[in-house]
């Protein structure tokens, strides 16, 4: 009985208790909310204000400005202490437009690049030490090096290959050289193709159609420069490699015509004359004596010609001049000898194709025996045996093509050896001789070389 009501007692106190502490917390509760303000109506928005119409003011940096009678600095700005500060706070940068880059703070300009050269004292700049790239790209030549094509063939005529250097002893004046270069490799051409235009007509017709085939025997790669001759030269195009331009010029050529046969004709109606009465010209200034005019066949000066231009081009091709001609040669200018020198200086090699007279069987002998008047008929085969190219009489139009083709391979496709020679001041003729260690070859190299005069 007792402890049941305790119980019961135990049991009103628990939850008078209970309800005394929820009424206290509701009151504190209710003041701290009175207390605070209402986030939702009081909190500000980060939201940025619309851009004025009007552009504002804009703040330079102020920069202090320095007296130039004594020189001295300007005197560090006061500090919030009232006294002078240690270091000069540098002054703030105008603000930066919308769209535009942010500027450059003054205190921390962008350095110069790293000089490339240095200066010197008469003005100039000298180079600084060399990079590591810059000496990988490094080419150094030297001027005493010669280089010398050589054609080997076998008894048939055809080009012999996989010789090595070891097969080759090259003697200049007499005495042994020790190669430094040896190549098989093919060479991009120059090429001077040089046309006779003072042939018989019927020689220079059957020439003229086989410019096909003379184009065709060169490669994209190669670069062709045209020259006519007869009593004086042109150029009918300059070096352009094989192409539609190439192929517009020797389609020009097609038309041409060469010499007619027969004496010349000095008086009557086809005359170079005026129109005569009773043997008198009807213009007085006209001369009375009409002499035939001289023939010419100015071979040498067209070789020179070609020549000149060739040694301007690039000396890593091989330059070569392509004469289509019946070998005559008179009245030219410029020597045989002083045009072979110029073709030794510069390492050009002449190749010859003999038609008309020139491939008749026994021509070249005759023409040794030289008589006054007539001219010299062996000047092209002289030129292409010095320099190590070579002559191809032919009569008809077919050989004449096959020799065009068989030129170019041969000019292309050589051995080409190298030494360095010794250093004199001479520019005197220097003879070459080259032998290859095997009995059953031919070896055409060119006689020797004028050594070029030291450059300026």
């Amino acid at each position: 009985m007792v402890s049941a009501m305790f119980g019961k007692r135990w049991v009103a106190g628990g939850v008078a208790v209970l309800v005394v502490c929820l009424a206290a917390g509701a009151e504190g509760w209710a003041q701290t909310q009175a207390a605070q303000p209402d986030q939702k109506s009081d909190k500000k928005q980060d939201i940025p204000d619309a851009p004025s119409a009007v552009k504002p003011p804009s703040t330079f940096p102020t920069v202090p400005q320095t007296s130039e009678s004594d020189g001295a600095p300007p005197p560090p700005p006061p500090s919030s202490s009232g006294g002078t500060s240690s270091s000069a706070t540098p002054p703030a940068a105008a603000p930066s437009e919308p769209g535009m880059p942010a500027p450059i703070p003054l205190d921390n300009p962008p350095g110069p690049p790293p000089p490339s050269s240095a200066p010197m004292a008469d003005g100039t700049t000298a180079p600084l030490r060399p990079s590591g790239n810059d000496e990988l790209f490094r080419i150094v030549t030297k001027v005493n090096q010669v280089l010398i094509p050589v054609r080997v063939t076998d008894d048939s005529g055809r080009l012999t290959d996989g010789l090595l250097d070891k097969d080759f002893v090259v003697y200049e004046d007499g005495k042994k050289q020790t190669l430094n270069y040896f190549t098989s490799d093919p060479f991009a051409l120059s090429a001077a193709v040089i046309y006779d235009l003072g042939m018989p007509d019927v020689a220079v017709q059957k020439v003229n159609q086989t410019f096909s085939a003379l184009e065709g025997a060169f490669s994209p790669y190669d670069e062709i420069a045209i020259y006519t001759y007869s009593s004086t030269v042109g150029r009918v195009a300059d070096f352009s490699a094989v192409g539609k331009k190439l192929t517009g010029v020797l389609d020009g050529l097609k038309s041409v015509t060469g010499r007619t046969n027969g004496p010349a004709v000095v008086d009557g109606p086809l005359g170079p004359g005026g129109p005569i009465i009773n043997g008198i010209p009807i213009d007085p200034n006209e001369p009375h004596v009409r002499t035939p005019p001289q023939e010419s066949h100015v071979l040498n000066d067209a070789v020179l010609a070609a020549a000149l231009d060739l040694s301007k081009r690039d000396k890593t091709r091989r330059r070569i001049i392509f004469v289509i001609s019946d070998g005559r040669e008179m009245r030219s200018t410029a020597s045989y000898r002083d045009v072979l020198k110029v073709l030794l200086t510069n390492g050009i090699a002449v190749y010859g194709i003999g038609v008309g007279g020139a491939a008749i069987p026994g021509y070249g002998s005759m023409q040794k025996l030289h008589l006054p008047r007539m001219g010299y008929g062996d000047i092209l085969p002289r030129y292409a045996n010095a320099t190590a190219g070579e002559f191809f009489p032919e009569m008809t139009r077919n050989a004449i093509e096959t020799a065009y083709t068989r030129a170019v391979g041969e000019a292309r496709n050589q051995y080409t050896l190298g030494y360095v020679a010794r250093a004199t001041p001479s520019e005197a003729y220097r003879q070459i001789e080259v032998t290859v260690a095997r009995p059953d070859v031919k070896v055409f190299a060119k006689d020797g070389y004028y050594p070029a005069p030291p450059g300026r």
